[in-house]
């Protein structure tokens, strides 16, 4: 099992959900989050004053998938969350050690 976590621009939510669910992958945590990566932040005008943006508002999903779908779900995301701009994110991927459905107690794959 993986572990993915990726970090996209919060208006590209939508689209990698649905590109998410289109290969079977039917759940996700999403949780906004602000940072930074080479661009440094930006430059914003605000009632005629410029100020730098330090931390810029992102959305981290993750999701837990069985091995073999892990490719698939990296390639979903980048499809969906790419706009060939900058700051379009980045995807991790974690090996996972264990999932366990509370409710059920089912484990590894079938908790997924």
């Amino acid at each position: 099992m993986k572990l993915i976590v990726a970090v996209i621009k919060p208006s590209r939510l939508d689209q990698v959900r649905e590109a998410l669910t289109e290969i079977g992958i039917e759940g996700m945590t999403a949780s906004e989050v602000k940072g930074y990566g080479r661009q440094k932040g930006h430059k914003e005008i605000y009632r005629g004053s410029e100020y730098t943006v330090n931390f810029v508002p992102k959305v981290k999903i993750e999701i837990a998938v069985a091995d073999e779908l892990a490719e698939r779900a990296m390639q979903a995301i980048r499809d969906a969350a790419g706009t060939g701009q900058i700051g379009d994110g980045k995807i991790f991927v974690l090996p996972m050690e264990a999932a366990v459905r509370i409710r059920t107690g089912e484990s590894g794959n079938n908790a997924l």
